[in-house]
């Protein structure tokens, strides 16, 4: 069963969700919180699989709540380790954004607080449903017109200085994975491209988030994007 974490400050929405939720046979609700505090005390003491977790709440936005339960609950490198080792269960609490605004300043500030996907609240009941399974798996989502808003957001920064150094740790099969992840490629397409299965990538990933100390394929994608290893002209669609 994947347990999940309704937060939002308005009853109707959080019962809504919470109701899409519980009906699922895979899926139960192990509480419901009105704002950030209250979602991080739960949080802690329930360890949900997943947190869906609205932006705007009183008393703590959703965004310093992602960031205190992101990091109370993993870090990179477990998370990382994790996934290489297909033990998801290690991987921590894992939070999806739901918003009804997809302005940039709540983007960027909600991946780099450690969510796991971005997603507007217009979505379809199967589109909600599908993101928390892929989130509950070790993976992470985030909605076109997000990604959209990334790809233009990078288009418009300066061209960057070279690669990291810490990007000459990776082989160069590593380094082709980190540049489909930033096409938005799942591993599946990843598996067909570099004509390998899907467990051979899952390990490729793994080592990647590994290796750059990253926590999720979203912060790959961002760190792709800002060493210019993938450009709005290389079809990025994550």
């Amino acid at each position: 069963m994947i347990r999940v974490l309704v937060a939002d400050d308005q009853e109707l929405v959080r019962s809504g969700f919470a109701m899409i939720v519980d009906a699922q046979p895979d899926m139960e609700v192990v509480g419901e919180a009105a704002d950030g505090q209250e979602a991080i005390d739960l949080a802690r003491r329930l360890s949900p699989d997943v947190v869906l977790m609205d932006v705007r709440m009183p008393r703590l936005d959703g965004i310093e709540a992602t960031r205190v339960i992101v990091g109370a609950t993993a870090t990179a490198t477990a998370t990382a380790t994790a996934i290489a080792a297909g033990d998801d269960e290690d991987a921590g609490v894992r939070v999806v954004m739901l918003t009804t605004f997809d302005l940039d300043e709540y983007v960027f500030q909600a991946l780099r607080a450690g969510a796991s996907g971005f997603l507007l609240k217009d979505l379809r009941r199967e589109d909600l449903l599908h993101a928390i399974r892929v989130v509950a798996a070790g993976d992470a989502l985030l909605a076109p017109s997000i990604t959209r808003r990334l790809i233009e957001d990078f288009a418009r920064r300066p061209g960057p200085g070279g690669p990291p150094p810490r990007l000459d740790g990776l082989t160069p099969r590593e380094q082709e994975v980190l540049e489909l992840i930033g096409q938005g490629l799942n591993n599946r397409e990843i598996g067909i491209k570099l004509i390998v299965g899907e467990a051979t990538v899952k390990t490729h990933i793994g080592r990647v988030l590994m290796k750059l100390d990253l926590r999720d394929r979203v912060q790959a994608v961002i760190y792709a994007y800002e060493i210019g290893l993938v450009g709005p002209t290389s079809g990025g669609r994550a």
